[in-house]
């Protein structure tokens, strides 16, 4: 009867559009192992892998001695995932969806072996926006990925044109294209929402109804899974962030509490002094923000009535507690987009420097008056688990 009951909670809630965590009684459990022959079935044997975090977007475990998990009591939105190790791959995918069932599920990971390179490069890129009309620029893109050859992408966010204000046909349309835009890359890709992948929550635009089951963060859901989750490559522990927040009709940028608590689980769970690298749409701190006018109302405002406080709303509303957290870890680069420019600069805290850096959008050049700044992605190598200073690359030739 618990079950039940937790499962139509689970309905209404999602029905409204604000997606909010689980509250069930389901215990899901099963291995993370290493894919020996690729076919995503643990066979007889393939050993299983210690130490691996296992999470429901809430909780975070860890695979025991052989590999095993259990997570009772399932909470988050509907997903488990695994923190991939440094080392391996994902063999299909990272995470799974939770099937709606009133019994206990298994759920196998399977991770493939590769070099655990101490050297190695990634590429950020952020605001691909994409629709049917600038398939041109991810091509520009893929054409740069392929040419350097980085060993994985990071893309924060405003994946696709618009969901904010159109209709579900319109949006559901353009998170396919990019999906599939996706699919042609070689490497893997890690994304995370922007404020354009919130579906629908421009009622007065969208005409879209709160019931819808897509709305707001659940269209994203729906195509991509968690919205938040960490990953482990060469020695770095890479935290994916959703740091876009809404309130009735409106986005700003905020980390949720739900998420401040899960990232507390999730760097408890690392060995001390790894790397830390934080990725998400809009960032913790902006030069970008500076460079606008204040405006207090209309869809191009800056600042946001947060349950009551004026915030601004194009930076991370809470990020100074974020930061006291990261404080505590070997926190290295915060990596962002929304701003549409390249940004690189860092702050001093208490004898420590962290980079604070965004990079310019896939989209196109952003003209802002005088300001004209290059559409582009941002190179990074690391050596030993030291990140060097990100390299502009321009997606148009001068």
């Amino acid at each position: 009867m618990k079950r039940r009951i937790a499962l139509l909670c689970f309905t209404l809630i999602v029905s409204t559009g604000y997606a909010q965590p689980l509250t069930g009684a389901l215990t899901v459990s099963g291995y993370v192992f290493v894919d020996q022959n690729g076919n995503g079935i643990r066979d007889g044997n393939e050993p299983g892998i210690a130490g691996v975090p296992v999470s429901d977007q809430v909780n975070v475990v860890q695979t025991d001695d052989v590999g095993a998990y259990q997570l009772s009591g399932l909470k988050g939105y509907g997903f488990v995932f695994i923190s991939v190790p440094s080392g391996y791959k994902q063999s299909k995918s990272f995470w799974q969806r939770v099937p709606d069932v009133q019994t206990n599920v298994k759920m196998d990971f399977a991770i493939e072996k590769i070099a655990d390179l101490k050297e190695f490069s990634f590429i950020q890129a952020s605001d691909t926006h994409v629709s049917e009309k600038t398939i041109d620029r991810m091509q520009k893109f893929r054409a740069v990925v392929d040419s350097v050859k980085p060993d994985f992408v990071i893309i924060t966010g405003d994946l696709v044109r618009d969901a904010l204000r159109v209709s579900e046909p319109e949006a559901t349309g353009y998170f396919e294209l990019y999906r599939d835009q996706i699919k042609k890359m070689t490497i893997p890709v890690w994304s995370v929402p922007g404020n354009h992948e919130l579906f629908g929550i421009e009622r007065q635009t969208s005409l879209v109804n709160l019931k819808n089951p897509l709305y707001g963060r659940n269209m994203y859901h729906h195509y991509f899974g968690p919205d938040y989750y960490s990953f482990n490559f060469g020695g770095i522990h890479f935290i994916g962030l959703n740091s876009v927040d809404f309130e009735d009709l409106w986005y700003f940028g905020h980390v949720d509490s739900i998420q401040v608590e899960w990232m507390k689980k999730d760097l408890s769970m690392i060995p001390p002094n790894t790397p830390v690298v934080t990725f998400n749409h809009i960032p913790f701190y902006s030069g970008g923000l500076s460079l606008q006018n204040f405006k207090e109302f209309g869809l191009e405002r800056t600042v946001e009535l947060e349950k009551g406080n004026l915030q601004y709303r194009h930076v991370v509303s809470n990020a100074r507690e974020m930061i006291s957290i990261l404080l505590h870890y070997n926190f290295s680069l915060a990596l962002a987009g929304h701003h549409h420019s390249c940004q690189q600069f860092s702050f001093n805290f208490t004898g420590r420097q962290m980079r604070f850096e965004q990079t310019a959008a896939v989209i196109g050049p952003l003209e802002d008056g005088d300001f004209k700044f290059p559409s582009g992605v941002t190179l990074y190598h690391v050596n030993n688990g030291m990140i060097g200073k990100g390299i502009f690359i321009p997606l148009d030739k001068k």
